[in-house]
């Protein structure tokens, strides 16, 4: 082989070695480094970082916040199927990424956080009735008790659990059924309850109204004397050339138009 044939193969030969040799670990990762089929205990930290084919390789792990959701149907303390939508917001503790990769490997999610959290949802849930359960109350409860459940099960492991959120209750149908009754009789009694309570407003109205007219009637017949009625006599005389008066018996002004 030509001297220019060596040095054309040593040329692509590095350039093969330079693009898969190396490796960049970014803001949110870490590398988990393994030396002839054994992962080192410490992680890589960010930048490039060299590898070399057996001899050194380096995976990237995500160490940002990550959400695992799930739909679940699970039974109620009375045996009722309730469906839940949850989410898991979880993130891996960078310093333990190697014994993770060691001891449960990349599919971690599955093999570890899944089976953890499915069962936690459902042992907390079955200590619940379903109205408990649907009350805002309820769904905070459960929640705190699926996180300190996987706390304590799965940060020992090297996973930070940062929240658990139930995100939606769906009732099974018959009771739905039964609220939907309940709230229908409340709005009825609530009616008749507005209903009742204006018939009283009413009431109140017309007894204040009967008793003022009476009131007034009072103070008229007791304003009614000899002199008083002889006022009004010549006033409406005064007022009116076209009236006359008439003599009564009882002495009473009694007044007639000429027209």
């Amino acid at each position: 082989m030509s001297q220019m044939n060596w040095k054309l193969a040593i040329a692509i030969l590095l350039a093969t070695f330079t693009a898969t040799g190396c490796v960049v670990i970014e803001d949110g990762e870490v590398g988990v480094s393994k030396s002839f089929g054994r992962i080192k205990d410490e992680p890589v930290g960010q930048g490039v970082v060299i590898q070399v084919p057996v001899v050194r390789t380096v995976e990237t792990w995500n160490v940002k916040l990550q959400e695992l959701k799930e739909t679940a149907q699970v039974p109620s303390s009375e045996g009722l199927i309730v469906g839940l939508d949850t989410s898991l917001l979880f993130q891996v503790q960078p310093e333990k990424a190697p014994t993770i990769r060691q001891t449960v490997g990349w599919n971690y999610v599955d093999l570890l956080i899944v089976p953890y959290f499915r069962s936690a949802v459902r042992d907390v849930v079955s200590g619940y009735p379903v109205k408990k359960v649907y009350s805002e109350e309820g769904r905070k409860e459960i929640a705190s008790k699926v996180k300190g459940f996987l706390q304590g099960n799965l940060e020992t492991r090297g996973i930070l659990i940062v929240d658990v959120l139930l995100r939606d209750v769906k009732l099974p149908q018959r009771f739905k059924e039964s609220i939907e009754a309940k709230l229908t009789a409340e709005q009825r009694v609530q009616q008749k309850q507005f209903e009742l309570e204006q018939a009283v407003k009413d009431a109140e109205i017309e007894v204040a109204r009967a008793k003022g007219a009476a009131e007034s009637q009072q103070i008229v017949r007791s304003t009614l004397s000899d002199s008083y009625l002889q006022y009004l006599w010549i006033k409406t005389l005064n007022e009116n050339p076209n009236v006359i008066y008439v003599a009564t018996e009882a002495n009473l002004p009694l007044f007639k138009t000429t027209k």
